[in-house]
């Protein structure tokens, strides 16, 4: 954490109530943070965090509040020493804790709990009656400020508006009052009052997705309970519980470290922002509670090493429950989906609004002069409703947030669980995906196959059908060559068994540690008990493995002199004297090949290691590499006592170590580890490869490994002998080669591939790489694999990919993977993985890697039943609406569509259409065409319009007015009488006859529009394909069974306002001839079948004139 000068800076300004900001932060309510391409996912349907309990957003909201909380301990510290008192009453909580001063003893003592016991059963039911549940205390609702936004979102205050308009036309300007405006206005209120509902309805349904998400990722820890190690859910932590903390845990309670490891360091970005790890200590470093090391605080991740530590605090006692008191959730901003739907809103409003301003100035200037009968002050007013009410499609928010909630649950269903709506939308637009292979293209079940002795290879059963030769020949000539190698494999290992499996097969137990380790523990406890090997070591120091070192450390000291004889050399071990120390190494053979001087001989005995014995060595090693086998290395050392002079716990014992294990090892032997490709993930390449998605593998094995797996897994398609290297990119670009003449293209730009192109980088490689051969990597290559990457190289790599315009999704559930996740533009974490894996992810694949072919498919699937809700929105409820009014205006024709029937038309005949197209299945071609492109592929664009008003709404309004007009026609009052008439009738018509026939015109115009939109509500369902390849009916891939409830749905709903007798006369509706409900479907034929030749026109002639004018 930064340091702040707490008496004299004048950066730090304070505040009545003692809480003091810092200049920078008082502006912008957070700390600057390394620049990253995104932030934090959230949006309207977001999690904070898949796993997090939290409720509050913590990177826009705790840090200041951390940094305020710290500062007001630090005060109430110095006022306690003058006899003040603090006005924070957290602070004041916080600076009276005093479990970081204590010693170890005296904590484990008040909380009654014990490190080798931990807790009893029934401690811990008795505490969680006392404590509660490890949860936070939930926030504070705004019931109010919730309540008001049900109502006022989308077009809630256009609604209100109208409604109160439209009463104050009725009464008091009504003379006489009008039942149909009344009507009108009652019909508005209960549509505002029905919207606010339905959003309340969406947002409980929100809400339950999130919550079954929580409970699909469960939140375990590793505990000691009654003396052995149980695995537990976080919210039955209860304080006095010894937790057990390895890499890449999120603390799930506030914990005294009682026990760490050399490396230990974690991660508080969560609440402080600083990215460097701080190291954590057992013995006390600071009197601010927030600050010391020797507390680990809720909600902050261990990023190495492991801990042992006892919970001091859960729910709302910890600090992050604390602080979540203090802070309210932050605003959610808008997505870009949400965002580029309200820009539509906007160009619909803004052309609402101008239409009234022209129908006031028309009014004002002409009609009220010429035509004063014509159009008095609350028919005006009824008119810029009716424009108001034609153009906005109020139908449009409650598809929208239906469709979305649909396609959230949808995923879900397919065991994909998405963070925002914000997720969702960049599905369809990924052109890369970058994967990690250990646990996301493989089974990350690793099992021991072969291994060697020195020079020796035998196969794991071979290795223990030794053993047991070895144990039955005489103590005088037997060799201890496999006994060393299972000594290593067993004790320089971070796994351990579960104690709860111990009685099962060893093949079924439980193993807590990562892929690796486990295969290690379960090849060496297959050799022999490791409890023995246990009882004769002691670990007085442990490095654990990580991804820039590539090798693991444990320095191990002798507590029973039997051991030696499996751990080291017979002539080794009778010089070994009583505080000497074996340190054990097992890692990348490439690291450690180099620091050999020695090998074990399958005798047992250390030999020199000469080149030529090295080049064997290094030839096993390319063998099981280039058969996709994981090679891992097992060396010790034996280092005596007056070598290192210093504590194992300070840290130049570390030095040394690290120092020692430079040079001198003897090499033991090698191990091959054999994790299979999942058998679905071929399949899987090829389909994302088809859509136009390219698949980098990003991995830290080594690189022939790397490309054997790549092969099996059909990310490289090359023979061996085709695929490049890094002498394959010109650092001038002037020699490009292959690549360039096959003229691959790619970021969805009608990617040709020719022929797929190969490469494989290692981290190393990249260090080299240019701005040209950067270009040249991305650009040219179809086939990419990255071997021994670091964190900051994955990082690296998605930045440059981002940089050159494609979209970029990462996979991955390590730790190392976390930074690239959260950089890219859609991080996907397998749900399996390390916890902050899944905190950097913006989407979670809960069963396999296989998942990402369904949120890809749905993604696109979502973002085209969007467009297809609002094509079929438009048409009826916007611009056919739209034309009665301005011709009624314009022209002096009666209005021939009544207000009325318009709002019928947007909020009940049309509405469950558009949102039965959210359940439309995706169409058969979405995985074979490009990804979509950001910032081109708009959701409303200018050949979407076309379709919606240009097409279908020309026809439609069209139609409808020939249907009305030709009614009127027939029954006496031809359309030469009602042009520029401006409300004047023929002598010789009867003004109730008049009346009856426009009442009956208008229903006609409102079954012509709807009878219509059934056909279109059909045309719109493909956006290329015909309706013969995607059938609503009789094919369980395509079929859409809402479709034809809805259809039914807007048939009662026209009979219902049409033909019940008292509604007729206050809403001047009237029964319809029989003729005019099956000519509209003729009408509406002809869309559909218009509509079919213009798709056949696009699949026929994919670059023709008709598909670069396609929707």
């Amino acid at each position: 954490m930064e340091e702040i000068s707490k008496a004299d800076d004048p950066d730090v300004n304070q505040t009545a109530s003692g809480i003091r900001w810092q200049k920078g932060e008082e502006e912008a309510g957070q700390p600057v943070r390394p620049t990253l391409r995104r932030g934090k996912s959230t949006g309207s349907l977001s999690i904070s965090s898949a796993r997090s309990a939290a409720v509050v957003d913590p990177s826009a909201a705790l840090p200041i509040q951390y940094r305020t909380l710290s500062i007001d301990i630090d005060d109430y510290n110095r006022k306690e020493e003058l006899n003040k008192k603090s006005k924070n009453g957290a602070a004041t909580d916080l600076a009276d804790l005093e479990w970081h001063t204590l010693p170890v003893d005296e904590v484990i003592r008040r909380l009654s709990s014990s490190t080798d016991q931990g807790l009893s059963r029934e401690q811990a039911t008795r505490r969680i009656g006392e404590y509660g549940k490890n949860a936070p205390a939930k926030p504070e609702t705004h019931h109010v400020k919730k309540i008001l936004s049900y109502f006022f979102v989308g077009f809630g205050p256009i609604l209100l508006v109208g409604c109160i308009l439209v009463f104050v036309s009725w009464k008091p300007l009504g003379q006489p009052p009008a039942p149909a405006n009344l009507a009108l206005a009652i019909v508005l209120l209960f549509v505002f009052f029905l919207q606010a509902a339905f959003n309340m309805w969406q947002d409980w349904s929100s809400s339950r997705v999130m919550a079954s998400i929580k409970t699909m990722l469960p939140d375990e820890c590793l505990l000691i309970r009654d003396g052995v190690q149980v695995s537990s859910m976080a919210a039955d932590i209860v304080p006095g519980d010894i937790l057990i903390i390895k890499a890449g845990n999120k603390l799930p309670a506030d914990v005294r470290f009682i026990e760490v490891s050399s490396d230990a360091k974690f991660d508080r970005a969560i609440l402080t922002g600083e990215s460097v790890p701080l190291a954590a200590t057992v013995e006390s470093t600071d009197n601010n509670y927030l600050e010391t090391k020797c507390i680990g605080l809720q909600g902050t991740h261990c990023a190495s090493g492991t801990c042992t530590g006892i919970v001091v605090a859960t729910g709302p006692r910890t600090v992050f429950g604390r602080i979540a008191k203090l802070t309210n959730e932050p605003r959610k901003g808008l997505t870009t989906l949400e965002r580029e739907v309200l820009n539509f809103v906007y160009v619909i409003c803004s052309i609402m609004l101008a239409m009234i301003i022209l129908v006031i100035i028309l009014w004002a200037a002409w009609l009220r002069k010429d035509h004063p009968d014509w159009i008095n002050v609350p028919t005006l007013i009824v008119d810029c409703v009716s424009v108001a009410i034609a153009f906005i499609p109020e139908g449009l928010p409650v598809a929208l947030t239906a469709s979305l909630t649909i396609s959230a649950n949808m995923l879900r269903k397919n065991k994909v669980l998405c963070k925002s709506l914000k997720t969702v939308e960049t599905l369809g637009t990924v052109s890369v995906i970058c994967s990690d292979k250990t646990g996301t293209l493989t089974e990350n079940k690793m099992v021991v196959k072969e291994c060697t002795v020195g020079l020796q290879r035998m196969s794991a059963e071979e290795a223990n059908d030794l053993l047991i030769a070895d144990g039955e020949t005489s103590p005088d000539i037997r060799s201890n060559a496999v006994d060393q190698l299972h000594t290593i494999a067993g004790l320089c290992n971070a796994g351990e068994f579960d104690a709860a499996t111990r009685n099962l097969p060893l093949a079924d137990r439980k193993i807590h540690g990562d892929a690796t380790d486990q295969a290690i523990l379960r090849f060496a406890e297959g050799l022999g008990f490791i409890a023995e090997l246990k009882r004769c070591w002691n670990t007085k120091y442990n490095l654990a493995f990580n991804s820039k070192n590539k090798f693991m450390i444990r320095v191990l000291g002798l507590s029973n002199r039997a051991g030696l004889s499996t751990a080291v050399p017979n002539g080794t071990a009778a010089i070994f004297e009583p505080g000497d120390m074996l340190l054990t190494i097992k890692g990348a053979p490439e690291i450690l090949l180099d620091r050999c001087a020695n090998y074990t001989s399958p005798a047992g005995v250390s030999l020199t290691l000469t080149p030529e014995a090295k080049a064997k060595v290094e030839a096993i090693k390319n063998e099981w590499s280039a058969q996709g086998r994981r090679v891992l290395l097992l060396a010790h050392k034996v280092i005596s006592r007056s070598a290192v002079l210093s504590s194992p716990s300070s840290s130049e014992f570390e030095t040394a170590m690290f120092n020692q294990a430079r040079t001198g090892l003897t090499l033991v032997g090698l191990v091959a580890i054999v994790d299979p490709p999942r058998r679905e993930i071929p399949e899987v390449i090829r389909t994302l490869r088809g859509a136009g998605i390219r698949i980098f593998m990003v991995t830290g094995d080594f690189a022939l490994t790397a490309q054997a797996i790549a092969s099996e897994c059909g990310i490289i398609t090359n023979p061996a002998t085709e695929v490049g290297t890094v002498a394959s990119l010109s650092r001038t670009g002037a020699d490009r080669t292959t690549a360039e003449a096959k003229a691959v293209r790619f970021a969805g730009q009608d990617a040709d591939f020719l022929a797929p192109t190969s490469i494989v980088l290692t981290g190393s490689d990249l260090m080299s790489l240019n701005e040209s051969q950067w270009d040249q990597l991305v650009n040219d290559y179809t086939e990419v694999v990255f071997a021994r990457t670091t964190p900051e190289q994955k990082l690296r790599i998605v930045r440059e990919l981002q940089a050159r315009g494609n979209v970029v999704g990462m996979t991955g559930d390590g730790v190392n993977d976390a930074p690239a996740l959260r950089a890219a533009d859609i991080g996907i974490a397998i749900g399996g993985g390390s916890d902050i894996a899944v905190e950097a992810a913006d989407m979670v694949l809960l069963e396999s890697f296989s998942s990402v072919v369904e949120a890809v498919r749905f993604g696109r699937m979502m973002f085209d039943n969007l467009k297809k809700t609002i094509a079929y929105l438009l048409p009826a409820g916007s611009f056919s609406e739209f034309w009665p009014v301005m011709t009624n205006v314009l022209f002096g024709l009666p209005q021939v569509l009544s207000s009325f029937l318009m709002i019928i038309i947007c909020c009940f005949t049309d509405c469950l259409a558009a949102t039965a197209l959210a359940y439309e299945a995706p169409e058969a071609d979405v995985l074979s065409r490009p990804p979509r492109k950001v910032g081109t592929d708009r959701l409303v664009d200018w050949k979407l319009i076309v379709q919606s008003y240009g097409f279908l709404g020309v026809l439609e309004t069209l139609a409808s007015f020939a249907m009305s007009y030709w009614y009127l026609e027939r029954k006496g009052i031809p359309f030469s009488v009602l042009w520029f008439s401006f409300g004047s009738i023929p002598d010789d018509v009867d003004p109730d006859y008049y009346a009856q026939q426009l009442n009956v015109a208008s229903s006609i115009y409102f079954v012509t529009l709807v009878v219509m939109q059934w056909f279109n509500l059909l045309a719109v369902r493909t956006r290329r394909l015909s309706i013969i390849q995607h059938p609503p009916l009789f094919n369980k891939t395509t079929k859409n069974l809402w479709l034809f409830p809805s259809m039914l749905f807007a048939l009662v709903m026209a009979f219902f306002w049409l033909y019940i007798p008292a509604l007729q006369d206050v809403l001047a509706t009237a029964q319809v001839p029989v003729e005019h409900w099956f000519l509209p479907m003729a009408f509406g034929m002809g869309i559909l079948l218009l509509d079919e030749a213009r798709k056949f026109g696009v699949r026929r002639w994919p670059k023709g004139m008709v598909a670069s004018l396609a929707w």
